[in-house]
């Protein structure tokens, strides 16, 4: 994708529909918010408080996709079924850009540097998605998904929360 436009990339991009349950894990105490977007300003595909809710296609997904931000301190967790149905979702897995889009983002930021993750998400809203799907970084095998748009309809909890077990055997 060329640094400096984007026009390319957005006119090739093809938007797919996915229709399926999705899983997030997330702290206990927000059990009331299971389709709320996230509440930090940056992430891997979203920055300057772009909505971005982050989800993974299995259990095991969501596992191995939180493992790098798990504290030995940290609070109870849950893990929930969200039913998601939506039209317009960028599949970057089947492009040339998925080996960039699963890198470690982080490392950018703490340099002063924008994400070079942000490329990918910022063409994809561009384009009208409503979200993408990505590969896991440390797993290949497992895909991700992130949501732009949460409106009522196109995300929904589709079951029981339950606990999950930070040493889960997925780690």
């Amino acid at each position: 994708m060329p640094k400096d436009s984007h026009s390319e990339e957005e006119s090739s991009i093809e938007l797919v529909e996915y229709s399926g349950l999705v899983w997030r894990i997330m702290f206990a105490e927000q059990s009331e918010q299971t389709c709320t977007p996230v509440s930090s300003p940056i992430g891997r595909f979203h920055h300057s408080n772009q909505v971005a809710l982050y989800t993974s296609c299995t259990e095991e997904g969501a596992s191995v996709a939180i493992k790098r931000y798990l504290k030995s301190a940290d609070r109870d967790r849950i893990i929930v079924p969200l039913q998601i149905n939506a039209s317009c979702i960028y599949d970057i897995r089947q492009t040339d850009f998925t080996a960039h889009a699963s890198m470690v983002w982080q490392d950018c930021v703490e340099n002063g540097e924008p994400a070079p993750t942000w490329q990918y998400s910022d063409t994809a809203r561009k384009s009208g998605a409503k979200g993408m799907l990505y590969a896991s970084r440390s797993r290949p095998d497992l895909t991700h998904l992130v949501l732009f748009d949460v409106s009522d309809g196109l995300v929904v909890q589709a079951g029981d929360a339950k606990t999950w077990n930070t040493r889960s055997t997925y780690q």
